[in-house]
């Protein structure tokens, strides 16, 4: 696969087909929005922090693939990626979280994400360092005591030395330890076991990091206790392993690079933006709220400071990518200065029996792979053959249609009722070839479907 910093948006869109199926507009916009970040750290530095992004309002009904297109855009991109609910904040002066604790996740995502890539940097000189300190457990170095003394031939006295019997020893130790052959002794460890203080903090709406910060300083402060513990050979290694790693691993710098990252590459994916949007312009109530979160996201989504523990960090160039249904409220409902903020506008497509049956079949992870996979654990060989697709297909179309349409999310409500008894009764079948066709699915489904008060709590 082609480096995603320099991958164009037709590859993209391509990449994005092998595990979403349609909404090739959506796929379009954010494979632009992508291309577009390599191509302004290619401008003339001057010109390059005049360019912000393209925040993109994706619109469309629940399960047809708007997380998704983020979540795996994210991973074509090896970026720091961000997944909240508008939901869940408040404005300031209410109960509910501030919105900076948005852009202070996102830091911490990215901290974890360079953290893990520098320990699989130094992974070599940190196992080897390991083996040396396992090592001297298995077989301690020889301590300082009075050695024999020997004439040579000459009749000059001589100090006979262990150093290379001892080597020898060590080395012969080793390649045991890398064959495997110790696997199933036991060794004492000491383990640094951090205090944690058994303390909360309690803080005011907006200010949840002096929280985080006060918890910090307290862990500094109480002593650091070590302990014993007794463990197999290979476990002993990981934790050595482990040690030496974030002995080797500079968190300043860490620090320093997630910061850069966040800001320069970092992506948002705020989702139900559609139940902050206001119905009514100038009525009281709840609807003063949902207008207060708009306000305090806008300063995040325009481009400002946060303040994190990490530092400080600029939301200038952070992409932001909104989602929401939109049932009861459109785009329009949303304040204008918000509605500026997201250009790109793109409406997904609710799903039909057709999309039914390719999310069924053609995904890298379809779910009629990952059902066959999960049984094959059982040994169990299990089959669909293409009727019961298309008769899967039709009835999560048809639930859809005449309850709530919760788009490809059916699907998986369908399935789990079709194997059902299967996945019950797998570790004792004797028959270890198992195929669905459509006269399966229909036994299992039909009484269910055609009782519309009952599919609509098991389907």
């Amino acid at each position: 696969m082609a480096s995603a910093q320099v991958m164009t948006p037709r590859e993209i869109v391509s990449e994005l087909d092998r595990y979403i199926v349609g909404q090739n507009d959506a796929k379009r916009a954010v494979a632009i929005a992508l291309r577009n970040r390599w191509r302004r750290q290619n401008v003339p530095p001057e010109l390059r922090d005049e360019i912000a992004p393209k925040n993109i309002l994706m619109i469309g009904p629940t399960g047809v693939g708007k997380t998704e297109i983020s979540r795996r855009l994210a991973r074509l991109a090896q970026a720091p990626f961000l997944k909240v609910e508008a939901s869940k904040y408040t404005e300031v002066g209410y109960v509910g979280r501030d919105v900076e604790s948005i852009i202070r996740d996102l830091v911490e995502v990215t901290v974890k994400m360079v953290r893990e890539e520098e320990r699989q940097r130094v992974a070599v000189a940190a196992r080897e360092t390991a083996e040396e300190r396992l090592l001297d457990i298995l077989f301690p170095p020889p301590t300082k005591t009075r050695r024999p003394v020997g004439i040579t031939p000459e009749g000059n006295l001589q100090v006979s030395s262990a150093d290379d019997s001892h080597r020898d020893t060590r080395e012969k130790l080793r390649k045991l330890l890398r064959g495997g052959h110790l696997d199933d002794r036991d060794v004492e460890l000491e383990v640094t076991a951090q205090a944690t203080p058994m303390v909360e903090v309690f803080t005011p709406q907006g200010m949840e990091e002096m929280g985080v910060n006060m918890k910090d300083l307290f862990s500094q402060i109480m002593p650091k206790k070590t302990k014993r513990r007794s463990v197999k050979i290979p476990e002993a290694m990981e934790i050595l392993t482990q040690e030496e790693a974030a002995r080797l691993v500079d968190m300043d710098q860490v620090a320093h690079e997630a910061i850069h990252r966040a800001e320069q590459s970092g992506i948002v994916f705020i989702d139900e933006i559609d139940k902050i949007a206001g119905r009514e312009a100038g009525r009281g109530g709840p609807d003063v709220s949902r207008e207060g979160v708009q306000r305090d996201l806008l300063p995040i989504v325009e481009g400002t400071t946060v303040n994190t523990k990490y530092g400080s960090v600029r939301t200038d160039h952070i992409l932001f990518v909104a989602s929401g249904a939109f049932h009861i409220s459109k785009p329009s409902d949303l304040i204008p200065e918000f509605q500026g903020r997201f250009p790109i506008r793109v409406e997904l497509k609710a799903l039909t029996r057709e999309d039914f049956v390719r999310i069924l079949t053609e995904p890298e992870n379809a779910l009629i792979k990952q059902y066959v996979a999960l049984l094959k654990t059982e040994q169990v060989e299990l089959g669909f053959s293409d009727d019961a697709i298309l008769a899967l297909a039709e009835i999560a179309a048809a639930v859809n249609a005449r309850s709530e349409n919760i788009g490809a999310r059916r699907l998986h409500t369908v399935l789990e009722r079709v194997l059902d008894e299967l996945s019950f009764t797998a570790p004792e079948l004797t028959e270890r070839q198992v195929s669905i066709d459509a006269a399966y699915v229909h036994q299992r489904l039909d009484s269910i479907v055609k009782d519309e008060d009952l599919s609509r709590y098991i389907l």
